[in-house]
């Protein structure tokens, strides 16, 4: 099949890269986009690092321009946000990742005169920075939908609506964390990405990321989320730190979860490799 090379190399320089999951129609449960083209994609697997890299050669160029937000959530934006706001603690994903942040920032964010900020970059529905700031955390929601960012807005968030991979970040920097929820599979390139983050980062500060898990996820076969269209790559833990490497991060934590959701997610703190500090923690559950 032709295509776009993976954007991230393996290990292996792809040389054990083997045919995965195909696909001739969407999966059960996956958001329908009308692209006006012929469905057919694949995943290629990295036996090695344990990465699942899409191939196809379907245009999703203007995915994120309107048509994600638009399928997605269409004009439920504020009835979706309360839905998941309302979630009791124990069947919240938002919940358990506000917890998991606010207590690695707590060992390891020095003591500020300031409040922390927070970057919550593809803010979504920004349920993630609307409790970071109930938390007392200065936060600014980032989205390349004008609508996301305005939906944060009428939250009282500061928000942005641009694309992070491409904008100028001239004045927008110094932030103790910058989180990357479920953001970095939906690109091409997602090593350019996180490199990116450490741009807008305190000397301090840290990026929290959350990939979905493919080596869990795949055990349950072809039609998990976790490999529905809009996902360019699936990661294991063993390629989320090859990501982090290969942007000159250190993975400081690591942890593999089944979500309330039921997603299967694997979450990692990262820092940049001149300024990380201690040992590091790898946690697997």
């Amino acid at each position: 099949m032709t295509g776009p090379r993976p954007s991230i190399e393996c290990l292996c320089e792809g040389a054990h890269l083997t045919p995965s999951f195909s696909y001739d129609k969407p999966p059960a449960g996956e958001t329908t986009f009308d692209f006006g083209q012929i469905y057919h994609r694949e995943y290629r697997h990295c036996v090695l690092c344990g990465h699942f890299f899409s191939r196809h050669e379907m245009d999703l160029s203007t995915l994120y321009g309107g048509a994600y937000v638009e399928a997605t959530y269409g004009a439920q934006m504020r009835a979706t946000y309360d839905r998941i706001m309302s979630l009791p603690a124990e069947n919240s994903d938002n919940a358990g990742r506000v917890a998991r942040v606010l207590a690695f920032a707590e060992r390891h964010l020095p003591a500020r005169g300031r409040l922390p900020r927070l970057l919550d970059i593809g803010s979504g529905l920004a349920v993630f920075a609307a409790r970071m700031r109930d938390a007392g955390w200065d936060c600014t929601a980032l989205d390349p939908d004008p609508r996301a960012a305005e939906h944060a807005r009428s939250l009282g968030l500061t928000a942005v609506a641009d694309d992070f991979l491409v904008m100028d970040l001239t004045g927008l920097g110094g932030f103790d964390a910058v989180s990357l929820n479920k953001v970095i599979e939906h690109v091409d390139q997602p090593v350019a990405m996180l490199r990116r983050s450490a741009g807008v980062l305190d000397p301090a500060g840290f990026v929290y990321i959350e990939v979905p898990d493919g080596d869990a996820a795949s055990t349950e076969g072809p039609g998990r989320e976790e490999f529905f269209i809009e996902h360019h790559h699936v990661f294991s833990p063993a390629s989320v730190a090859l990501t982090a490497k290969r942007a000159g991060f250190s993975t400081v934590a690591i942890e593999r979860l089944r979500e309330p959701s039921g997603k299967f997610t694997i979450c990692a703190f990262l820092r940049p490799e001149q300024v990380s500090h201690g040992s590091r923690q790898h946690r697997h559950e």
